[in-house]
């Protein structure tokens, strides 16, 4: 397995086919529908524009096993060193330690840039992703309740943080 800075024309299709099996059997998205390969144009050109990396994990033969990025935590100034991110491993991958790994690459990538807190917005009863945030060092930072309803139910979301060193010599403005 290797690493690679994801870009739409070789992987919107594969990251696309992670996201939309994560909507459909799982509440790690609290989406309905699947995504449309159109607005995965629009979620890369976001990437772009704001700086923030998708990082894929690959095997040997070029396969996407997985990624994680970042972007906006929420739009106003005062949040420019925050950063929400998520990270999603193909189901045939799953258990094997790539989203461990693809997190380190994420977290190490967000140190470099300067950034201060990574969030994860994460539905609580996702036991595997909180226990990974927890082996990372991420710590509980509150949970809304019943924030969204899928699958005939209501859904806490559990926000986890970590707090990195940078910046150094953080700004205003």
């Amino acid at each position: 397995m290797k690493f690679i800075a994801c870009t739409y024309e070789p992987h919107a299709e594969a990251i696309l086919a992670i996201l939309n099996e994560a909507i459909l059997h799982s509440t790690a998205l609290y989406d309905y529908q699947p995504r449309t390969l159109e607005s995965m144009a629009g979620w890369f050109r976001a990437k772009e524009a704001g700086g923030y990396p998708v990082i894929g994990a690959v095997s040997p033969s070029g396969g996407l096993l997985g990624f994680a990025s970042y972007g906006t935590f929420r739009a106003w100034p005062a949040y420019k060193y925050s950063v929400e991110h998520s990270v999603y491993v193909h189901k045939e991958h799953r258990g094997k330690g790539l989203g461990l790994a693809l997190m380190q690459q994420l977290i190490a990538t967000a140190q470099e840039r300067q950034y201060h807190v990574m969030i994860g917005g994460i539905d609580e009863s996702n036991r595997a992703s909180v226990a990974l945030h927890e082996r990372l060092g991420f710590s509980h930072a509150g949970t809304i309740r019943h924030a969204g309803f899928k699958f005939g139910r209501w859904l806490d979301l559990a926000f986890y943080q970590l707090i990195l060193p940078t910046p150094e010599t953080p700004v205003e403005g």
